[in-house]
């Protein structure tokens, strides 16, 4: 690779520079900061394009790339330094609990290239599934209904529904009634 030729120009960002430059400036200042509550955090990602839907528990801490790029549904949860590098769609179910420090990355770059071209997919996690502390979701991961990613997990590709998650091994999940 030669990174010297790199370029992005084509990559579209979703908003207006200034939309983008005031979001950094709210989001540096206020959004990730240590104060407690949700709903004012929940009001920030909504007034910057973000899909939010009822009950959603934003905790401090939290990094979001591009809120026009997120959409949640009710009852979702997200912990305490969550980072949601989001340069193409993440779509976050209802009742998902993603917990402290997961990475959810959607761009990566093309090493067989000499340009390191930019490759950017969306995430998408569905309705009831937990992605637990300190996991990290690659570009294009697909996690399925009531699903669970493991603690320090790495989930790729598509994890189906109702199953765990951990380290190369997907198992069925029980369920407590």
């Amino acid at each position: 690779m030669r990174l010297d030729l790199f370029h992005n120009t084509d990559f579209e960002r979703g908003a207006s520079r200034p939309k983008e430059a005031l979001w950094l400036l709210v989001s540096g200042i206020f959004f990730e900061s240590w104060l407690p509550g949700s709903g004012w955090r929940v009001a920030f990602l909504r007034l910057f394009g973000a899909q939010m839907g009822a009950g959603i528990v934003i905790k401090p801490g939290v990094k979001v790339k591009f809120p026009w790029c997120l959409s949640v549904g009710d009852h979702s949860w997200i912990g305490e330094r969550v980072w949601i590098d989001n340069l193409a769609q993440v779509t976050i179910g209802s009742h998902v609990c993603i917990s402290q420090g997961a990475y959810l990355c959607t761009g990566s770059h093309d090493w067989n290239s000499e340009h390191f071209n930019l490759i950017v997919r969306p995430i998408t996690i569905s309705d009831h599934a937990w992605i637990c502390a300190y996991t990290t979701m690659a570009p294009g991961s697909i996690i399925g209904e009531g699903a669970v990613v493991t603690m320090g997990g790495t989930a790729s590709g598509r994890i189906d529904d109702w199953t765990v998650w951990t380290q190369g091994e997907t198992r069925p999940r029980r369920m407590n009634s």
